[in-house]
């Protein structure tokens, strides 16, 4: 079995779960909730259920459309994602993010550009791979 990159959130998942349970009982299997779950995780490749929880709630959920807030560039922002792409193996995303307020960008006394729309990836933890000169991830995003 492999392992399967993009998890459900939890609320999906235990919704899956109890669908399978319902759809078993129909045809005459008997499974409590908990084995249900135990089922699930197997289906998704891993040991058991806590190892299932723990990998989808590790994960930061995040949909075009929502609200977020976070660091580019070492400047705080409030933004709106515009668009997202699953990236690879799926454990980075790139997304591109509309800011309400324009950021400077540059860290220089007597010059600035301002952006409004940045497109960065991002790992499940919601921070980019990428760093700047002095050490910090290019992107932070967190919902709001």
């Amino acid at each position: 079995m492999t392992r399967s990159n993009s998890i459900a959130p939890l609320e999906e998942l235990k919704a899956q779960a109890k669908r399978l349970r319902d759809r078993l009982r129909g045809a005459g299997v008997t499974l409590s909730h908990s084995e249900s779950l135990e089922l699930l995780a197997h289906q998704h490749g891993v040991r058991d259920w806590n190892t299932l929880h723990a990998m989808a709630g590790n994960r930061m959920h995040l949909r075009v459309g929502d609200r977020v807030e976070g660091f580019y560039l070492g400047q705080p922002f409030r933004a709106e994602i515009r668009g997202m792409t699953l990236l690879g193996d799926g454990s980075h995303r790139r997304v591109t993010l509309h800011f309400e307020t324009p950021v400077d960008v540059v860290q220089f006394n007597s010059f600035s550009a301002y952006r409004q729309r940045v497109t960065g990836e991002i790992g499940w933890d919601g921070r980019s791979t990428r760093y700047t000169s002095d050490g910090q991830p290019q992107l932070i995003v967190r919902p709001t």
